[in-house]
């Protein structure tokens, strides 16, 4: 009879235990990467407010083979969807920003590009994408048009064999570092995705200020002004909202892993320091109330994990349908703010320091619930799902 292995209080279910060789050498890849090249910096990034050299860091990435990762072709890492979200959970363990930027890299402009693009633009865009010397943002999101896409005012007329893009987009990451910006907009035939080089006359992205939020990650706006795109600049493959929702719904899976890795820090920033603070004479970890939080956010880590775990096998069948992503990603990130405020409560003042990284990753998380479908969509989208009856309108 095999002996179990000794516990470990930050994989208290054993989850190694169900994971190939495979994976766990994807995720300590990344975690080594995390640990050398993000970890010793990242709160400096955040005070400051910008990645010095963000340019770097993507080519870093991609030589990891993180870009894209889990896509195929086009110098492109060809990984497993598990392996991906291995992946996104040691990144946000870093940094929510720090995984948004892998996430808007591979998971939006990449496969935008990947699943609804010519061969010419695949060819173009993808290798350089992968390898991180070209970076992608996406424009969907408009000022006075966020959870409801389908009333976009960003339109695309044709002239002659050209397109005449006019677009106003917001809360765009990697916006004003990108290389090319896949952009919305509605055209005489519905919504169209355009690949849009970013020093096409026309074209802006300036960077938003003033952030209390994903700080280490660069958020512009996107503005586009008449601007002049060849024939073959639009995607040929898609029509509609099914070319935009097909890439948020692959950026909310890897949301549900990484919303563990900012849980997961924050565990175990508590759970060390509950160990080393001394109040009455003893370790604040002796105090009930003390345990009970911690094995509470133990409990809510672990299921979180066992949730995108799941998730990421069924995705790797070819089984995933959306509302379960909406299912995953409502969940994690719900539960991943909670056991950051809790982890907080531990540390005390210490807490809100940036000597520690519990009140990034609370900050962070406030927009990483609202970004790719807010609470209230994804409670609609799994509503709809339960009961066969929309309550959108």
């Amino acid at each position: 009879m095999n002996k179990p292995p000794a516990f470990d209080p930050l994989d208290p279910a054993g989850i190694d235990l169900i994971l190939t060789d495979e994976e766990r050498a994807v995720r300590a890849s990344v975690r080594q990467l995390c640990a050398n090249r993000i970890d010793p910096f990242v709160a400096d990034w955040f005070e400051a407010g910008e990645i010095p050299d963000i340019r770097g860091l993507a080519k870093e990435l991609g030589a990891l083979g993180l870009l894209g990762m889990h896509l195929e072709g086009y110098g492109c890492a060809g990984m497993t969807a598990t392996e991906y979200g291995l992946a996104c959970l040691e990144l946000e363990a870093s940094d929510s920003g720090i995984r948004s930027l892998v996430s808007v890299q591979g998971s939006l402009a990449m496969f935008a590009i990947w699943k609804w693009g010519s061969e010419d633009q695949k060819q173009t865009w993808l290798p350089r994408m992968a390898t991180g010397e070209a970076i992608g943002c996406f424009g969907l999101t408009e000022p006075d048009s966020g959870s409801d896409p389908a009333n976009m005012s960003s339109r695309a007329r044709r002239d002659g064999s050209d397109w005449i893009l006019d677009a106003r987009k917001m809360w765009i990451t990697n916006g004003s570092v990108a290389d090319v910006a896949v952009v919305w907009a509605r055209t005489d035939e519905g919504i169209r995705g355009f690949v849009v080089p970013t020093d096409t006359p026309g074209f802006s992205a300036p960077q938003i200020k003033h952030k209390m939020s994903l700080r280490a990650s660069v958020t512009s706006e996107l503005v586009l002004d008449g601007v002049r795109l060849p024939a073959d600049a639009v995607l040929p493959e898609v029509t509609g909202l099914k070319g935009p929702l097909s890439c948020l719904n692959e950026a909310r899976y890897g949301i549900v892993w990484g919303a563990m890795g900012a849980a997961r820090s924050s565990f175990q920033t508590a759970l060390e320091y509950a160990g080393s603070r001394q109040q009455f004479g003893r370790p604040i970890a002796g105090f009930q109330l003390t345990q009970q939080k911690l094995a509470d956010m133990a409990v809510e880590l672990t299921k979180g994990t066992l949730l995108a775990l799941h998730l990421g096998r069924a995705k790797d069948r070819g089984q995933l349908r959306p509302e379960q992503v909406s299912l995953g990603k409502l969940n994690n990130v719900r539960e991943a703010l909670e056991i950051c405020r809790t982890a907080r409560t531990i540390l005390g003042a210490n807490g809100i320091s940036l000597e520690y990284p519990v009140i990034r990753h609370m900050n962070n998380l406030e927009s990483v619930l609202t970004y790719e479908g807010t609470v209230e969509m994804h409670t609609l989208i799994l509503g709809q799902a339960l009961t066969g009856q929309s309550a959108f309108a």
